[in-house]
């Protein structure tokens, strides 16, 4: 099959996050069983612009800020997009991976012009917004495309239940779960250390893991705290509680890492701890679990059910003393800590592999192609 895949943003420090590296992960696995992928998005702090990010090809094209002050969403590829046009007639399915920016909408107009099938994934990145571009925009775009999607696929019932709200009943909602390759068994970890791999953004609390290692580190001295990942508007924050009391040094800050250095850097950790409130289904999460990372999240986590079921790792409320308790105990106790480590890993194996989702997108692609085959004849 022919599938043109589409992202907002590349950059060398994987400041886009997750669905960049969703969107890497399905193009190698369907490459290996034999489709013919093209993997394009905006690219920015290239010099020059790759072709290949994580051993995967790529298109990049340069992008520009269209709207200023608006973060991710304020982004623009003229170049991307004119790109994107020549290919559409040669393609059998078109793969975006939305977001309300100036990147992805436009292409997922152009399929929808063009009559060439296209499924959506959001990543949990579109839902109801007070913002004030959101509605405009939701009312030019956004709506349109998700209404004549062949498919729009969620990872969670809530995030379903999002869109239905941004675009209203009869949406081809379809289930697609993030996955990752399947880790080989971990070597020992190097020495006692709790991580925080994610973007520093608001969402992320970084400076609540922050706060709770403070209170973790009188009580655990052998531990190191770390904080990777890029600056998203709670680096000052962060900063200012680093200057107040790192723990004599073991409490860091490491700055941001490429993509296709993630999986091994979470790999050395001894605990992996994501404070996010409604985050949807974290990509950094999984790849602890699949290094057999035993992992911290809070209940509001679209991966907490099957953390909690599979016992991979703690469960903590939203609040700091859950969230100090629950990495507390995964310290105090090296047996159950790699218990959950185990867990974590039969979970991915099972539940969250690349494979199983090359699989779901092979089926949602295919009913796509013959819906867009169906309507060509009509």
């Amino acid at each position: 099959m022919r599938v043109l895949s589409v992202v907002t943003l590349f950059t060398p420090d994987g400041a886009y996050g997750g669905p960049t590296r969703v969107a890497l992960n399905q193009a190698a696995a369907l490459r290996a069983a034999g489709h013919d992928v093209r993997l394009a998005g905006g690219a920015l702090g290239y010099d020059p612009l790759p072709d290949r990010v994580d051993d995967v090809e790529v298109d990049l094209f340069p992008v520009r800020r269209l709207l200023p002050g608006t973060g991710f969403a304020g982004l623009t590829s003229p170049g991307l997009r004119r790109w994107a046009r020549r290919l559409l007639p040669g393609v059998d399915v078109v793969h975006v991976h939305l977001a309300r920016d100036l990147v992805t909408l436009p292409v997922a107009l152009d399929a929808r012009r063009a009559g060439v099938p296209y499924v959506l994934q959001t990543h949990g990145m579109i839902d109801p917004s007070d913002h004030p571009l959101a509605r405009p925009l939701d009312a030019l775009a956004t709506r349109r495309v998700l209404r004549d999607a062949a498919a729009v696929t969620h990872l969670t019932t809530d995030e379903a239940e999002r869109l239905t709200a941004v675009a209203g009943p009869g949406l081809r909602l379809a289930e697609l779960v993030n996955g990752v390759p399947v880790q080989p068994a971990r070597p020992t970890p190097d020495g006692r250390e709790v991580l925080y791999l994610a973007r520093l953004a608001p969402r992320k609390r970084p400076a609540l893991f922050v706060s709770a290692a403070q209170r973790l580190a009188v009580a655990h001295p052998d531990v190191r705290f770390t904080l990777v990942g890029p600056d998203e508007g709670e680096g000052d924050a962060v900063r200012a509680l680093l200057a107040r009391d790192d723990a004599d040094g073991r409490i860091t800050w490491e700055g941001p890492l490429p993509l296709d250095r993630t999986a091994a850097r979470v790999a050395r950790a001894a605990v992996s701890v994501l404070p996010s409130v409604d985050e949807p289904f974290p990509m950094s999460v999984i790849e602890a679990m699949s290094a057999g990372v035993p992992v911290v999240v809070t209940d509001t986590c679209g991966l907490a059910g099957r953390i909690r079921r599979a016992g991979a790792g703690e469960v903590a409320g939203p609040d700091e003393q859950s969230l100090v308790d629950a990495v507390d105990r995964l310290l105090r106790d090296a047996g159950a800590a790699h218990a959950a480590g185990e867990a974590g890993r039969r979970l991915t194996r099972e539940e969250l592999s690349i494979d199983a989702v090359r699989d779901r997108l092979e089926s949602v692609y295919a009913d796509a192609a013959a819906r867009g085959a169906a309507r060509a004849r009509t």
